[in-house]
C-alpha cells in the first residue's frame, strides 16, 4: 500500500519520520525532567538570623497589632492567603 500524492515521496517520509522521533524524545526528556524536580527533596530551611528587635519587649498594641497581620497571612483551608 503505497501513499497517496505528495506523502508518497521519501524526503516527506523521512521528514514525519524524524519530526515524530523528536517529539518523542522532547516529551520523554521533559516528563523525566519533571519527575526529577517532584522527586527531589526539598531545600533545607534557612538558618534563623537574629534580629536586634527581638529583645526589645512589644507594648500590648503592638502585639495586636503583629497578630492582626500574621492573622491575615495565614493560609484558609484551600492553602490560599486570607
Amino acid at each position: 500500500m503505497s501513499l497517496p500524492g505528495q506523502f508518497s515521496d521519501p524526503r516527506v517520509i523521512t521528514l514525519f519520520g524524524l519530526l515524530a522521533v523528536s517529539t518523542v524524545a522532547w516529551l520523554t526528556l521533559s516528563l523525566r525532567t519533571r519527575a526529577r524536580a517532584r522527586g527531589a527533596p526539598e531545600d533545607p530551611p534557612l538558618e534563623r538570623v537574629w534580629h536586634p528587635q527581638e529583645s526589645v519587649p512589644l507594648t500590648p498594641a503592638e502585639e495586636h497589632a503583629f497578630g492582626q497581620v500574621v492573622s491575615r497571612l495565614t493560609q484558609d483551608p484551600t492553602g490560599r492567603l486570607r
